[in-house]
């Protein structure tokens, strides 16, 4: 007798209680947004950054990764906003990606999310998670999306309220990873503050702007994390052997600066 055929697709989720937002592949593709896109040339790297990250996470029992700069307009947004995608394309987890950079909250950009509330009115109001939460039109990906600007970030990112939502966050479900957007390292102490909150660090790198003193001094506050890897972003050349010493470094190639 014939066995019955089994159907290895994974089951649709169906997101009730959460917003949905599907933005058009030419949005996308104009903020670079290119994991949401096929067939385009430059997601394989993305994807090793994927593979690098989860095999790091599994190893460790980790579930939470911050993404961080040493100053704006590194491209560290643009970077968790691909890994997001490439991450939630893996049907063996869920993840949550957490706009924490209350200074100047971007990531909702990317997806191109018409962000109503935020991160700050969770941690300043009543508003509750649910009605700030979005599903960017990707299974299995949640973003918390920033909204809005303040000066007490370092405050906030370091209240019991949000201590509290971590906690929360990260052992709600066994399957989901977290990814902490976090402002650049030079411009706040808010990153320093927030490191007992996740488990290892990503640091991105904009190449032909950021310093050497610009990176010792990065590694040196991210001396207190576990860093995961460097991402050196918008690259036109190959990394230097032992670059960075014995960190990992992934080279993107942003689509802007191709």
């Amino acid at each position: 007798m014939k066995p019955p055929e089994i159907d290895q697709q994974p089951s649709l989720i169906q997101y009730t209680n959460t917003k949905v937002t599907r933005s058009s592949p030419d949005l996308l593709r104009q903020r670079r947004t290119i994991m949401g896109l096929k067939n385009d040339p430059h997601i394989n790297i993305f994807r090793q950054l994927r593979t690098r990250v989860l095999k790091r996470l599994r190893e460790n029992k980790w579930n939470s990764l911050a993404i961080t700069s040493a100053t704006p307009n590194a491209g560290k947004s643009f970077v968790i906003a691909n890994l997001a995608i490439a991450l939630a394309m893996e049907v063996n987890q869920t993840v949550l990606v957490v706009d924490a950079d209350l200074r100047n909250p971007s990531l909702g950009w990317f997806f191109g999310l018409d962000v109503e509330k935020g991160l700050l009115d969770y941690l300043n109001g009543d508003t509750p998670l649910a009605e700030i939460l979005i599903n960017p039109g990707f299974q299995r990906l949640v973003v918390l999306p920033g909204k809005g600007h303040t000066t007490h970030s370092s405050e906030l990112l370091s209240s019991p309220k949000m201590v509290a939502l971590v906690n929360d966050m990260k052992s709600k479900y066994d399957s989901r990873i977290i990814l902490f957007d976090l402002p650049p390292l030079l411009t706040s102490d808010d990153t320093m503050l927030f490191m007992p909150n996740f488990d290892a660090a990503l640091f991105v790198v904009e190449d032909g702007n950021n310093t050497a003193e610009d990176i010792r001094r990065s590694l040196q506050i991210l001396e207190g994390t576990e860093l995961m890897g460097i991402v050196l972003n918008k690259s036109q050349e190959p990394v230097e052997k032992n670059a960075y010493h014995s960190t990992s470094v992934t080279r993107v190639s942003d689509p802007a600066n191709a």
